[in-house]
């Protein structure tokens, strides 16, 4: 069920090595993200569920975004912004005149993509989450907050985490009861340090287990499934945070 006080976005791209890794970082911004793999896709998410805004890729087997762009323009008044490694300004004109709000090129600074998702979110007269709609996770009694970085334990205390542990809590977090191998853990930690994760995925996984798990030698939150990889085992709650 989507929260009412989170904006909601839909990014559809069929590249799972930028969507889901960029749906992690936007969701870590305060917004809500829904993915879609291809306009198929994307088109049963849009008929289910309402959007603020769509993030939209236009090279895709199928239907391609200008097509699904078109369509929303006649049928919906969502805001659009294509994300796409083609930056010819035929392709960018194309794609305004049929009714997208802005256009990023691919590869782009995250950081440039929520600014300008803000700018068109308040063209459109859309809510704008900002710190007071941060998004707050808790699982297991844990509460952690990310954009503080502030992991708190069940009894209230304050637990320090690296960079690294961060990420990997991260995407268990927003995947929780998903069995994720190790080549997926590594295309969802953005920004990762190569020499840590590449070469010790699992030390890592050690490494956090041993701040969250009451016994990390027979861990209960962080499972092994052998032969498919790690899965967080912990209903996750998901809110936006009020202080």
């Amino acid at each position: 069920m989507s929260n009412p006080s989170l904006t909601e976005i839909l990014l559809v791209d069929d590249e799972a090595g930028l969507r889901e890794p960029l749906a992690d970082y936007l969701g870590r911004q305060g917004f809500a993200v829904t993915q879609a793999t291809n306009a198929a896709e994307a088109r049963g998410r849009l008929a289910a569920s309402h959007f603020d805004l769509v993030l939209l890729d236009i090279m895709m087997p199928g239907e391609d975004g200008l097509s699904l762009c078109r369509y929303l323009a006649e049928s919906r008044r969502v805001p659009v912004i294509f994300i796409t490694a083609r930056g010819e300004s035929t392709d960018r004109i194309v794609g305004l005149e049929i009714g997208a709000d802005d256009y990023v090129v691919k590869p782009f600074d995250p950081r440039e993509l929520v600014a300008r998702i803000r700018s068109v979110l308040r063209r459109a007269g859309r809510t704008i989450p900002d710190a007071a709609e941060a998004v707050v996770y808790e699982f297991e009694g844990w509460r952690l907050d990310p954009l503080k970085r502030r992991l708190i334990d069940p009894e209230g205390a304050m637990v320090s985490i690296s960079s690294a542990e961060f990420r990997l809590l991260m995407a268990f977090l927003d995947h929780p009861r998903q069995v994720l191998d190790r080549d997926r853990l590594l295309d969802m930690v953005q920004g990762r340090e190569a020499h840590l994760f590449d070469r010790a995925v699992d030390n890592q996984i050690s490494r956090l287990r041993r701040k969250i798990e009451p016994d990390s030698r027979n861990p209960q939150l962080i499972q092994t499934v052998w032969g498919g990889g790690y899965m967080l085992a912990a209903e996750v709650r998901k809110f936006a945070a009020r202080d």
